[in-house]
């Protein structure tokens, strides 16, 4: 069964916090809430955890995984950006966006895209989310919780509890949360390319 962790959406408590990247550290997954939707997240280089993903999402190989940092001085080791894309991320973020970059060494081959070596990065605009990320001291491997026989996220940690007791390890609720996915930009070509519209506005880059 999973943990339940109820936090305060201003000051999460930090033995919350603790407890939770104790199991983070330990081979665990957790859902934890952003500012679009919860998330499933693991840490770097967990291969259970991109497997149990995959399966609680039902999703091919090639789907492009997320990695979530709490700054932008940070996505430089993970990812490759020209100066337009540089200034293009860094307009927007932190916010509800994902980029798909060029990932560097540093990212783990079973997370990149398998013929594109591509990632997802992003640096979400959400107390619990960048406390959490500050108590591990490393990104998040990520995904949005959408789950396959849903029309819409779950954006209820109680019930995302219930549905996924035996799934996760771990879920981090602080009651706030975004109830829209993502906006999904990639970034890998020339111009920039909108994937997906979501919370974040696609303006800056159409």
């Amino acid at each position: 069964m999973a943990q339940y962790f109820d936090v305060h959406p201003v000051n999460p408590q930090p033995r919350a916090l603790a407890q939770t990247t104790r199991i983070l550290e330990n081979g665990g997954l957790i859902a934890y809430p952003t500012d679009s939707c919860f998330a499933l997240g693991c840490m770097l280089g967990n291969a259970d955890g991109i497997e149990r993903i995959r399966r609680i999402r039902r999703l091919d190989a090639k789907h492009h995984f997320t990695l979530v940092v709490d700054e932008f001085a940070k996505l430089g080791r993970f990812v490759e950006m020209d100066n337009w894309v540089f200034r293009a991320v860094k307009a927007v973020t932190p916010g509800p966006y994902t980029f798909i970059l060029r990932a560097s060494r540093e990212v783990p081959k079973m997370m990149q895209h398998p013929k594109k070596h591509t990632v997802g990065v992003r640096i979400p605009d959400h107390r619990t989310t960048l406390a959490l990320l500050e108590t591990v001291g490393a990104p998040l491997l990520s995904s949005t919780l959408l789950l396959p026989d849903y029309d819409e996220p779950l954006t209820d940690g109680w019930t995302i509890k219930e549905v996924l007791d035996h799934e996760v390890d771990a879920v981090l609720d602080s009651g706030d949360c975004g109830v829209e996915p993502t906006t999904v930009v990639d970034l890998t070509g020339d111009e920039p390319i909108v994937a997906r519209v979501g919370a974040g506005d696609p303006s800056p880059f159409e």
